[in-house]
């Protein structure tokens, strides 16, 4: 008995430290990811000025800049010009098409390209992994020179859904192991003084478990050692039920069989030994198991 206690409480030193340790694992995880996003999108902002400098170059301007890179709203970027250009539609596409294939977190995004003195869009597209899904429009139509802004927006894709998806897959995981530590680990009643040592009060009588005794008004009677264990187990419960299975496997078990009749044989036995005291009885919970009643 002293053994599986011993064991018992390995495992729940186990479990207690396997939790938070798979938790912070899983947040561990999460972050690292975070710090290659950042990588990623400063990535991202070069490919950018690199579209821009492409279509300055079509337009047949190498010396002006692209302006830097605005980032307007999460996910969305904006690409601005020093000076006038013109575009074509056809090269504006493929020329994104291109550049962005370098960027792991640009699948899906949708290009609007602005007039910038209202900002009234000029010319648009979307771009999809799956290129049944582009729309594209209005190509071979060359675009006047003017002032343009180019917005570009992606799908939100990358860090924030691998990350969420990442913690939230890790929930399941989390909480199998706390089920596991739930029905592995039986929580340790804290026992009313004198019961750590052994004797329990229940009602007008006194059950000294270390001497297998049982007083009752006075009047001492002997307990056997599978009575003792099997009153201590329902002592230990007073009022609350307690499962006919447990009872078995704690009893029992250790000595390699589980005998199923042999414990109505034991409550029996007992029930005649409380019987001195009618304010004690075990009773049967049908379905259940047996119950120590105590009333006041």
């Amino acid at each position: 008995m002293h053994l599986s206690q011993n064991l018992l409480s390995g495992k729940r030193k186990y479990l207690l430290a396997l939790i938070p340790l798979a938790f912070i694992s899983v947040i561990c995880v999460a972050f690292s990811i975070t710090g290659s996003n950042d990588f990623d999108m400063a990535r991202r902002e070069i490919l950018l000025r690199r579209i821009g400098h492409e279509l300055l170059l079509q337009s047949g301007d190498s010396k002006s800049r692209v302006l830097p890179v605005k980032k307007i709203a999460e996910n969305e970027y904006q690409i601005r010009f020093e000076n006038d250009l013109t575009f074509q539609p056809d090269s504006l596409v493929n020329t994104t098409r291109r550049v962005l294939t370098k960027n792991p977190l640009a699948g899906d995004y949708v290009v609007n390209v602005l007039n910038c003195g209202n900002s009234s869009v000029a010319y648009g597209y979307a771009i999809s992994q799956n290129k049944k899904d582009d729309i594209v429009a209005c190509l071979g139509r060359t675009q006047p020179r003017g002032c343009y802004m180019i917005n570009i927006k992606f799908k939100p894709a990358g860090i924030i859904t691998v990350k969420n998806g990442y913690l939230l897959g890790s929930l399941p995981f989390l909480a199998f192991i706390g089920f596991i530590f739930m029905r592995s680990v039986k929580p340790r009643r804290t026992l009313p003084k004198g019961q750590d040592t052994g004797t329990f009060t229940l009602g007008s009588a006194l059950f000294d478990a270390e001497n297998r005794k049982l007083i009752i008004n006075g009047k001492m009677i002997d307990l056997t050692g599978t009575e003792t264990r099997v009153l201590r187990i329902f002592a230990l419960s007073p009022n609350e039920p307690v499962e006919r299975s447990r009872l078995q496997k704690e009893i029992w078990e250790d000595e390699g069989v589980i005998v199923g009749r042999s414990l109505d044989m034991f409550i029996s036995k007992l029930r005649k030994k409380l019987e001195f005291d009618p304010n004690i009885n075990i009773i049967v919970i049908r379905g259940k198991g047996y119950k120590l009643t105590i009333n006041s």
